[in-house]
């Protein structure tokens, strides 16, 4: 097999295990009832990325991502409830401000807008750092948003690229169907490893210089 062929048969294996973990995610999701299910395929579906972006991309998927999702079923519930509370609160506020204040106090919706953002970027660390360490869920909550705070630019670049892979989304309706759940998954997982490696490297270096 030559270059040009294996690196064809490379991207036709990538998009099959791709299009497979999001069958997988919506599958499971629908298994568990939609609101029950959400949360640990989608934490499954992280994992099984995980390990292909750690270098193993021959794990059985179907059987890792039973394995992840009955495992942390009950621990990424109560993580989405934390979420799902939280969402809540920023569509009632948001709610409020725009249909019951005057529109002279419009400049309240600053901090909201602030809020949201700190919140989505939060949100792109939270799955990875679940996936990634070992914690409960109020630690789990603290890692993911000091990581953010830490590292604001990947963060953006993570956006950036969600962004981008949406307006492809927009001229091929199909592919969200197909990819959405796993592409998010994937690009997430690929460049918040890249932050986690950063993380554990400052941490290296300050145990070895104190």
């Amino acid at each position: 097999m030559n270059y040009t062929s294996s690196k064809i048969y490379s991207i036709l294996e990538w998009i099959t295990r791709l299009a497979y973990v999001n069958l997988l995610w919506i599958f499971f999701t629908i298994l568990g009832g939609i609101i029950f299910g959400f949360f640990p395929s989608t934490i499954a579906m992280f994992a099984v990325t995980r390990e292909w972006l750690l270098g193993k991309p021959d794990i059985p998927i179907f059987k890792s991502f039973w394995t992840h999702y009955k495992s942390e079923f009950i621990k990424s519930n109560r993580v989405g409830i934390i979420i799902v509370l939280i969402t809540a609160l920023i569509g009632i506020d948001f709610f409020f401000i725009q249909y019951v204040v005057n529109e002279s106090y419009s400049w309240i919706l600053i901090p909201l807008f602030s809020f949201m953002l700190l919140f989505i970027l939060f949100s792109f660390y939270l799955f990875p750092a679940f996936v990634h360490y070992d914690l409960k869920v109020f630690p789990l909550l603290k890692n993911a948003f000091l990581i953010m705070l830490i590292n604001p630019i990947n963060g953006f670049l993570i956006l950036v690229c969600l962004v981008s892979a949406y307006f492809l989304v927009m001229f091929i309706p199909a592919l969200l169907f197909i990819f959405g759940g796993s592409v998010y998954a994937f690009i997430c997982m690929w460049l918040s490893l890249h932050t986690f490696r950063k993380v554990e490297q400052r941490k290296a270096d300050y145990k070895a210089t104190s």
